[in-house]
């Protein structure tokens, strides 16, 4: 199954602060774990950091650190 890219509507606005993405750096992201779904658009890396540590997006989902170990995975 193949994945399109489409541009977004000049008025599409950040899905963490609401403002237009055009304004900004805009970033496009898009679960494709679970049917691609819909695209979510942020206006810059930071809205996009921000929504992730507020929706808990990372955990389970990365190596787990110890200083004990050299490697993570």
């Amino acid at each position: 199954m193949a994945t399109t890219v489409e541009r977004p509507e000049d008025d599409e606005t950040c899905a963490y602060c609401g403002s237009r993405i055009f304004d900004h750096d805009p970033i496009c992201v898009r679960d494709c774990t679970d049917d691609c779904g819909s695209p979510a658009y942020f206006c810059n890396y930071a809205c996009l950091s921000v929504y992730i540590d507020d929706h808990d997006l990372t955990t389970g989902d990365a190596c787990e650190w110890s200083p004990d170990k050299n490697d993570c995975c």
